[in-house]
């Protein structure tokens, strides 16, 4: 049998890397992935800051439409606003400070039949006698985020609001129901034959007599009631709506019933508000504010709202 021969120095020498070779290497490799680091990094925390900056603007943006909603539909002059430092109308940036912003939303309107409109007939709201059923002219309020009719039993009728200060003309009035406002609890409706009857008829008490020019009247949805919107002035913090808490004649700067954060990390500020009886429109500049907590980067909203305050 024929014995081999031992391999060569040059042929083991070719089997392998050197440890000067897999240095190289390893340099080498490093210096490419610097390189592509370099190039790769900043676009992708680019990338990252893009779309973080588009989801904060997107909340605030959000947030800024609810307002917008829902202060589009309120009752005309029950738009109030107040801070827990104790200013009335308008929200300064101060530190510790909580800006609270009410209303009363709607869920729809109509007209009522009135002794004086020229029926000969029917069920007509009464302002002089506790009559408790009225017919409603037309079609019965529509809710405009559903195609059911707006007004249901435990809803309340208001008819023209004055805001606070004006009794009877005030919706904000304590007491459920009460005695001598401008807001009736329903106790039942009548779809077919358009006929609303109430749990007692406020608007025979009134001292003056408040009838709508127009014969109008709004509808207060009984599970919502008055709306606030809480939230810090200065440093971030929830924006938390309360509702269904009742009707307060002042605004309460520790407002109950039932609550939601709608955002977090957020502040607003509020131009000063008046809402006037004498004036048919109001405008609510509201800013608001959202800020990232790990980037301390924030998105700024600025918008006018207008608010219908024609009763």
């Amino acid at each position: 049998m024929a014995s081999s021969s031992p391999p060569s120095a040059s042929r083991l020498r070719n089997a392998g890397f050197t440890l000067i070779e897999a240095v190289m290497v390893i340099v080498i490799t490093g210096v490419i992935a610097g390189v592509v680091a370099v190039f790769i990094v900043s676009p992708v925390k680019g990338y990252a800051d893009s779309v973080r900056r588009a989801e904060m603007t997107d909340t605030a943006d959000v947030v800024m439409r609810r307002f917008a909603r829902e202060i589009h539909l309120a009752l005309p002059n029950s738009l109030r606003v107040k801070d827990s430092s104790g200013n009335n109308g308008s929200c300064a940036a101060q530190p510790s400070v909580t800006c609270y912003i009410e209303f009363i939303p709607t869920a729809g309107g109509g007209r009522y039949r009135n002794s004086t409109d020229g029926s000969t007939g029917g069920n007509f709201l009464s302002f002089t006698s506790a009559i408790l059923t009225f017919d409603v002219m037309g079609p019965l309020p529509g809710n405009p985020y559903s195609i059911a009719p707006g007004i249901f039993a435990g809803d309340y009728i208001v008819v023209y609001n004055l805001g606070p200060g004006y009794a009877p003309g005030d919706a904000y009035a304590s007491g459920d129901p009460c005695s001598t406002c401008n807001r009736a609890k329903v106790a039942s409706v009548d779809a077919v034959n358009r006929r609303i009857t109430l749990v007692s008829n406020p608007f025979a008490s009134q001292s003056p007599s408040l009838s709508s020019p127009n014969n109008a009247f709004q509808v207060v949805p009984g599970g919502t009631r008055a709306v606030t919107y809480a939230c810090p002035t200065v440093t971030p913090g929830n924006l938390t709506r309360y509702w269904n808490y009742g009707f307060n004649t002042n605004l309460s700067t520790t407002p109950s019933g039932t609550s939601a954060i709608l955002a977090s990390n957020i502040s607003c500020v509020v131009a000063p508000y008046s809402a006037t009886n004498s004036a048919s429109k109001g405008l609510l500049s509201i800013t608001i504010t959202l800020t990232d907590p790990t980037s301390n980067e924030s998105a700024t909203l600025f918008r006018q709202i207008h608010v219908d305050n024609l009763p």
